[in-house]
């Protein structure tokens, strides 16, 4: 199956997974998965991942999902720059995301991180997605 947009892919898996109140999911590896999950682990909206590979032998990452009090700890998670419309945003200009309680996930010339660690950083990018 082709994806046009692999982020968006996993994203909607863990969307899909979220609303099943399902333990673990599966997508498919790439460098930018694991970079976004990366920092999704960093500031604790999901309990972890591991490379694994199918049954055909292509790698896949296994995501373990976090709930708190039977609750989902990822609220929303939405993609922002689709490949049809790409985000772009200046480091002053970067999104709070419901006012400073979710993240927004940059990719910069620096790396994939979230927007507190990119104004750190003095540094803006390609708004990947809002996490809350």
């Amino acid at each position: 199956m082709s994806v046009n947009d692999p982020l968006g892919d996993m994203l909607t898996r863990i969307r899909n997974a979220l609303m099943r109140n399902r333990t673990t999911v599966l997508t498919p590896a790439s460098k930018l998965r694991g970079r976004v999950l990366e920092v999704l682990l960093s500031e604790g909206y999901i309990r972890g991942y591991t490379e694994t590979t199918d049954k055909d032998g292509f790698p896949q990452f296994e995501i373990e999902l976090k709930y708190y009090e039977g609750a989902p700890v990822i609220s929303e998670i939405k993609r922002v720059s689709k490949p049809g419309r790409r985000e772009y945003s200046k480091v002053r200009d970067l999104p709070l995301v419901q006012n400073g309680l979710g993240i927004a996930i940059v990719s910069t010339p620096q790396g994939v991180m979230s927007d507190a660690v990119a104004r750190a950083k003095n540094v803006g990018g390609e708004i990947l997605c809002h996490v809350s």
